[in-house]
């Protein structure tokens, strides 16, 4: 997927000292951003699902698992 130009509001100071320190703004962003979107796929998630986990954590408890008894640990 290519990328596009978009337009976002920063920090006048914030955004002129990370260039006085050489930081590449629009890399740090898109780096920052690929991990809140990770984050916030994975809070979805766990949030869509929390029944079903909590079904299978429940079987669990109940049942086992099938090699509870053939391990040797």
């Amino acid at each position: 997927m290519g990328k596009i130009r978009t337009n976002v509001t920063v920090d006048a100071a914030l955004l002129s000292e990370a260039r006085m320190l050489g930081i590449n703004v629009s890399a740090t962003l898109e780096e920052q951003l690929r991990i809140r979107v990770k984050q916030a796929r994975e809070a979805r998630w766990r949030a869509e699902n929390s029944g079903a986990l909590a079904d299978a954590n429940e079987f669990l408890r109940r049942h086992g698992l099938w090699s509870d008894g053939l391990r040797q640990f």
